[in-house]
């Protein structure tokens, strides 16, 4: 299901914003969002009620009818697995300029083709630090792939993360991600260094998409290609995850997957003509 609606908010008599539902002022909602945007929340994954709780000082049914209110208008992301709550897609849509929102627009048709060629899950993705924010997912009726339903995911773990560091020189890189600890993961995790990372940059701008196998859960593979603007620049990715058994070819999913890019990156001004291939084939 493709969803990028907006709910309203409100004012209070000093006019203040509120949210509907919502069991405090804005502000005690702006230390939830900061709880879910630290560290601690990125590195596991987001955070569940009690320690929303211990780190903000509230009382559980206060954060939990807060965090309800928050989901109602995206500002947060619920796991339904996990429990845990994560930032949400809606907080980007919010500080987007007119060229993110176009975009979301413009993405429906290429992810809707994508869908019914693939019937595989269809991501949208941007950078979000050293993570890949999923803006918005199709899911196969019936069916949900594990991996990229998260909102937020590392990015040097996902096919998405290293198309959308694919205009990063290596210099860029190691900056990005000076202090952040890249070893482990899955047995078949091939980034275990910003050195690794920037070799499979340099396999993404050959091939024009990169694919993960494995690498991010068990079971799991993606491939992901570049959605870039009207000057060439990588703004987001085009991602499609499914579970390993259902996949014949990685490689098809990839071409797959850089065709529907390209229709949307033209979409957005985009030209081989006056950028080059940008590796996009």
């Amino acid at each position: 299901m493709y969803s990028c609606s907006v709910s309203n908010t409100s004012l209070d008599e000093s006019g203040a914003v509120t949210l509907p539902g919502a069991s405090g002022g804005l502000r005690r909602d702006v230390d939830l969002l900061r709880a879910l945007a630290s560290p601690e929340a990125r590195r596991v994954g987001g955070l569940g009620v009690t320690r929303l709780a211990e780190i903000t000082g509230r009382e559980k049914s206060q954060v939990s009818r807060a965090l309800r209110a928050l989901a109602t208008v995206g500002l947060v992301a619920r796991d339904p697995e996990s429990r845990r709550y994560q930032i949400g897609w809606q907080l980007f849509a919010l500080t987007a300029g007119s060229e993110e929102m176009h975009m979301l627009e413009e993405a429906r048709v290429p992810m809707d083709a994508l869908l019914t060629e693939l019937d595989e899950s269809v991501h949208l993705c941007v950078l979000y630090g050293t993570d890949v924010m999923t803006l918005v997912t199709q899911f196969p009726h019936g069916r949900r792939a594990p991996g990229l339903t998260a909102p937020v995911v590392p990015a040097h773990r996902t096919s998405a993360g290293r198309v959308l560091l694919s205009d990063h020189t290596d210099k860029q890189l190691a900056q990005r991600f000076a202090g952040v600890e890249l070893a482990g993961g899955t047995p078949t995790a091939r980034v275990q260094s910003v050195e690794d990372l920037a070799e499979e940059i340099r396999r993404v701008r050959a091939v024009g998409y990169a694919t993960v196998d494995e690498e991010l859960e068990p079971r799991l593979v993606g491939a992901s290609a570049a959605v870039r603007n009207e000057t060439g620049q990588v703004i987001a990715a085009l991602n499609v995850s499914a579970r390993k058994d259902r996949v014949a070819d990685l490689d098809d999913l990839g071409r797959s997957t850089a065709r529907a890019a390209t229709t949307l990156s033209r979409s957005l001004g985009w030209s081989a003509r006056t950028h080059g291939a940008a590796g996009l084939t």
